[in-house]
């Protein structure tokens, strides 16, 4: 009897360390290192200026880098690219010190997005610009053009222009 009873408590404590499919949680963004290469271009984000951005997903633990914020979200909507999202950072540009080399991060779920503006990305091309707090983000856009949305309502041609990707 109590053999079955220890047997029954260590079942229940292994049990109880189990997380179902799909619940992992997110991990905190990573500073970016001196050798973190880019998706897409794999060059090194060091070598571009503007936002970035970093995915997690449940099988890897570290994330895919992105060399744009553009790029990060494109790749939210490729079908051939991992599904199991458990966390997506872009650089909160409200808070950056340096527009060449970001180094604060926002989860982009909760980020507003300055769309149109007149600043470029990495890569010289039109780019999203994320923001932590929506009211930077309207400041950024008064200042530099543009239009604040939030993160479900970015446009996907602004994400996937025709000729990307």
């Amino acid at each position: 009897m109590r053999h079955a009873f220890f047997l029954a408590l260590g079942l229940l404590v292994a049990l109880a360390g189990c997380k179902p499919e799909g619940s992992a949680s997110a991990p905190p963004p990573q500073a970016v290192s001196a050798s973190a290469t880019a998706q897409f271009c794999g060059m090194l984000l060091s070598e571009h200026p503007g936002p970035k951005g970093q995915i997690f997903t449940r099988d890897q633990p570290q994330p895919f880098w992105f060399a744009s914020v553009r790029d990060t979200l494109a790749f939210t909507l490729m079908p051939e690219m991992p599904k199991a999202i458990i966390a997506i950072y872009v650089n909160d540009m409200g808070r950056a010190q340096s527009w060449d080399q970001p180094e604060s991060w926002v989860d982009a779920r909760k980020a507003s997005f300055v769309i149109g503006s007149n600043r470029r990305g990495g890569m010289g091309e039109d780019e999203l610009i994320p923001f932590g707090d929506a009211e930077a983000a309207q400041r950024f856009a008064a200042e530099n053009g543009g239009h604040v949305v939030a993160y479900a309502e970015v446009p996907r041609d602004s994400i996937l222009a025709e000729g990307q990707h």
